[in-house]
């Protein structure tokens, strides 16, 4: 008789509920026979894509946009959230697939108009000292990696992020000689450093020194051409943003940084050519330039005006032929200074 009558299916908060405690079974048994903890596995396997399913619908039936947030509401509530995270080890890929979906679709529910994912980590911002280390395991760094620029897309997290020993510790991560692994860190990293303007500006001030040493050292002038190309695309992205306006024209006063500039023009790449030439163009349009650098530009002049006479893209850009042609008359008409200064090897 037992087999003629199917199980009920759970509600939205029950299957959440149900997770919780198989996150917890998972987590606090590690020592369980290895059957019974497979059979748990599986289940929270099938579990997790059952709530993608709420939250994203099946292909034929919207989402109900009152069980998305039922089950956004008991995930946030009884810290299901940061289980979740600590048993992504545990799954196999596609659970881990299917828990990366779930939680960026919870990043972006709104539950009586206000996104709780936001209030939650702002009280459970040591969530991201979980988050930010695993990039130095290349097990599970991707999975996380997707999950970490999910919680920054909160402004509190990023700043926390930002102002944490963790933001150093990105030039090491993005030197990794995994490809895949070093271009998710390099999404992170400029995610971090782009989308909330307001605390960009405000963190690249507070610590213009020690990050545009470590950004100069470690990625303008790394041995590998891909560092380098996304590095300098980054910057022309944050010195060209009118958010960082005070601090690119700090940038653009020093003469080491265009030292940098410059021989990052003779780079063999065409594309770090172009990213570098969008940000040296704002050293010779800066109208208060330093006497050290008017000297370098005056002593350095034949050799870049012959540069730029053949510099070319593949493309025909209007912008970029009016910008090259300024750089070439205020390189021309540059009044010499009283300061000498040597030519520089890269020109």
């Amino acid at each position: 008789m037992k087999g003629l009558f199917k199980s009920k299916p759970r509600t939205p908060v029950e299957m959440v509920q149900h997770l919780h405690e198989l996150l917890v079974f998972v987590l606090g048994n590690t020592e369980t026979r290895e059957k019974k903890r497979a059979e748990k596995i599986g289940e929270l396997d099938k579990l997790l894509l059952d709530i993608r399913t709420v939250l994203f619908g099946d292909g034929q039936i919207e989402p109900n946009t009152e069980a998305c947030a039922q089950v956004t509401k008991e995930f946030f509530q009884k810290d299901t959230f940061r289980l979740l995270i600590n048993c992504l080890p545990s799954l196999d890929s596609g659970a881990r697939q299917n828990a990366t979906h779930v939680i960026a679709n919870l990043q972006r529910q709104r539950v009586n108009s206000k996104v709780i994912a936001s209030e939650y980590l702002e009280n459970n911002l040591d969530i991201m000292d979980i988050l930010v280390p695993v990039y130095e395991d290349s097990d599970i760094a991707w999975t996380y990696g997707a999950i970490l620029r999910e919680c920054i897309r909160h402004q509190n997290v990023a700043r926390y992020v930002l102002e944490s020993d963790h933001m150093k510790k990105f030039f090491g991560y993005l030197q990794n000689p995994n490809f895949d692994i070093a271009s998710d860190v390099q999404a992170t990293f400029k995610e971090l450093l782009t989308r909330h303007k307001s605390t960009v500006a405000e963190f690249l001030s507070a610590n213009y020194d020690w990050f545009f040493r470590e950004y100069n050292s470690q990625l303008l002038q790394s041995e590998s051409y891909i560092t380098r190309r996304h590095a300098v695309k980054l910057l022309g992205d944050m010195l060209l943003d009118r958010s960082n306006s005070a601090v690119m024209v700090r940038y653009v006063t020093s003469l080491d940084h265009m030292r940098i500039m410059m021989n990052l023009l003779r780079d063999s790449n065409k594309t770090i050519k172009l990213d570098t030439f969008h940000v040296f163009k704002l050293f010779v349009a800066n109208h208060n330039k330093p006497p050290e650098i008017i000297s370098v530009l005056v002593t350095n002049r034949s050799k870049l005006l012959r540069f730029f006479g053949e510099f070319n893209i593949d493309k025909e850009d209007e912008q970029f032929e009016a910008d090259k042609s300024q750089i070439i008359k205020e390189i021309a008409t540059l009044q010499p200074t009283d300061r000498p200064c040597q030519d520089l090897d890269s020109f």
